[in-house]
């Protein structure tokens, strides 16, 4: 749990709306949640934190270290707490749901293309779209949504185990 010496750390000071969001983010157990997901979260446990506090927020403590932001279909923002691992994403079109994942087959790769141009990797995203093929998808075998759409139903259920 970030406490508020870590915020300190960061050069924040600890607030309400600072810890109640990183709290959040805490039980989410790896989930990516959008600022909207974390305001709904806040409004259904009777904690009065408007969006755009959420926004501001989430911005300091992205800026502060203590947060990855990714950008999953149409540009929509999704937080995590930074574990400071270096990971990717499969998404999926169809249910919206994110699985990270680790290969240093890849991470191999995308360094030897970057030195074969002529860079040195200081950074880099990979996200990969497809269609899950988990059982319990109750989208899989459902016309695709209309682009630009994010279902993130698939928060309610839990994360599949690690293989």
């Amino acid at each position: 749990m970030i406490e508020s010496e870590e915020l300190k750390r960061a050069g924040l000071k600890t607030t309400l709306p600072r810890l109640r969001i990183l709290e959040v983010l805490e039980e989410a157990n790896g989930r990516h949640l959008s600022p909207e997901d974390i305001y709904r979260h806040l409004l259904n446990n009777d904690i009065g934190i408007g969006l755009a506090t959420v926004y501001r927020v989430l911005t300091q403590l992205q800026e502060a270290g203590l947060l990855k932001l990714a950008r999953f279909e149409a540009g929509k923002a999704h937080y995590e707490l930074d574990d400071r691992l270096h990971h990717d994403h499969l998404v999926c079109i169809d249910c919206g749901w994110v699985q990270e994942f680790h290969d240093e087959v890849i991470e191999q790769l995308q360094h030897r293309v970057a030195q074969r141009l002529g860079f040195e990797l200081s950074e880099h995203t990979l996200v990969l779209y497809g269609r899950c093929t988990r059982a319990d998808c109750e989208r899989r075998h459902h016309k695709a949504p209309e682009p630009g759409h994010y279902d993130d139903s698939f928060r309610q259920r839990p994360a599949p185990p690690h293989e």
